[in-house]
């Protein structure tokens, strides 16, 4: 078996915070999403490869040289050139030979053990599955409908959801399924994981559901960003900073090297400020600050602030700021 993550697409739904970064390679807390991921992927002892695209393989090299792991660059650089998650799992199987493959989506934060879930497969179709206990929250997703552990149902993004169950973006598919999907794609079928589901299904493939609880989070917005860094940051960690006798830290908070906290500063809880950040006389809390931007006189809730902007005199809730933005109100 071979471990996939998934990580070739844009997050346009986060843009313009990933119009230059990818997703996977943001911070959640003091590390990134994808080495969350990763964690979870070496109790397994498997091959390991990251799947993702020519525009931002250059992050991913100096990311993926420091942990030995193998990429699989896709020769796309736009949203409208890109595989999409199943014509790159066929790329994949070209590239890497038949076999059975755990694949996970590249932007899934998820708190059960892979080995649980590996120990879990018997050959056939495996995916995870958890209870967003909302049927509004469960028109986003593909909602399943079980018997025991068996899939009996599949639909991706309903309009009238019949459950709260969700499929979570991990799966093991079997080496024959993986043989399908050349017959899946030629057919001209949607390319994505919950719709080719849903065509196994109708063609009487078994499917198996692994259903966890505790927290999962897809991080394809900011609400869900900064959740998964609430529930991810249960300590502070702070770098060599220079901070004012004035300012108050509230943990937990991630302050990055060369951040200056001056003035009558409040920050935190649940705080990353990225390196080189200035901020002034500022309260901030539940926001992602990325480096090199200067906050004076404003106060930050629920935010994400790209690099390198510089926000003034403001207060800004639940936010989105891309990069070198100047955005401030009189003097």
């Amino acid at each position: 078996m071979k471990v996939v993550i998934m990580a070739g697409g844009y997050a346009t739904r986060l843009w313009p915070i990933t119009k230059s970064k990818p997703k996977p390679l943001l911070p959640v807390g003091e590390r990134l999403i994808i080495d969350y991921i990763l964690d979870k992927v070496k109790e397994l002892d498997l091959d390991v490869y990251v799947s993702t695209n020519r525009f931002f393989a250059r992050q991913f090299e100096e990311w993926a040289k420091e942990r030995g792991i193998e990429l699989i660059i896709e020769d796309t650089l736009t949203e409208e050139e890109k595989l999409g998650t199943m014509g790159a799992l066929r790329y994949i199987a070209e590239k890497l030979g038949s076999d059975d493959y755990l694949v996970i989506a590249g932007d899934n934060i998820f708190s059960f053990s892979l080995r649980d879930f590996l120990n879990r497969y018997e050959g056939k179709t495996i995916i995870a599955v958890y209870d967003v206990g909302d049927l509004k929250l469960a028109k986003r997703y593909g909602v399943v409908l079980l018997e025991g552990d068996r899939v009996i149902d599949f639909e991706e993004k309903p309009a009238t959801p019949k459950s709260t169950l969700v499929s979570t973006g991990l799966y093991i598919f079997p080496e024959d399924v993986m043989e399908l999907l050349e017959d899946y794609l030629r057919e001209g079928n949607r390319d994505s994981p919950g719709y080719f589901l849903q065509w196994l299904l109708k063609r009487g493939v078994e499917i198996k559901a692994y259903k966890f609880d505790d927290y999962w989070y897809d991080i394809g917005s900011a609400d869900s960003y900064i959740e998964a860094m609430k529930t991810l940051m249960k300590e502070s960690y702070i770098e060599e900073i220079q901070i004012s006798p004035y300012a108050k830290i509230i943990p937990p908070v991630v302050i990055k090297r060369g951040a200056k906290i001056l003035g009558r500063s409040i920050i935190g809880p649940y705080v990353y400020i990225g390196e080189d950040c200035v901020i002034e006389n500022s309260d901030i809390s539940d926001s992602i600050i990325f480096r090199g931007t200067i906050i004076r006189n404003s106060t930050i809730w629920r935010s994400i602030i790209d690099e390198r902007c510089e926000i003034r005199n403001l207060e800004l809730k639940k936010s989105l700021v891309g990069g070198h933005a100047k955005i401030q109100r009189g003097d």
